[in-house]
């Protein structure tokens, strides 16, 4: 299962229910060479050419369910936000 989030699809997609923690990421999360943490506290990879290729969404269930979006605050860009996660977190 694909996301695709402002434009970016993420096509490595998984969801541990355990931690409720989402990740995403475009291809292989081996592409990322930089990183870096949002004021949400999430965190962003970047690929060697400064492109948003991965998100790691803390308490992804959690803040879905209370506020029915999730924003992310990529560092040095526009914020983002994700509402339409409700099946990623369902299927795992």
């Amino acid at each position: 299962m694909a996301v695709t989030i402002a434009g970016v699809s993420f096509d490595n997609v998984f969801y541990d229910r355990e931690v409720d923690v989402l990740y995403l990421h475009v291809g292989a999360p081996s592409t990322a060479v930089g990183f870096d943490g949002t004021i949400e506290g999430h965190h962003v990879r970047f690929d060697s050419e400064g492109r948003l290729v991965g998100i790691t969404i803390l308490n992804a269930r959690q803040i879905l369910e209370r506020e029915g979006k999730i924003t992310v605050t990529v560092p040095n860009e526009v914020s983002v936000e994700a509402a339409d996660l409700g099946d990623v977190l369902t299927a795992a």
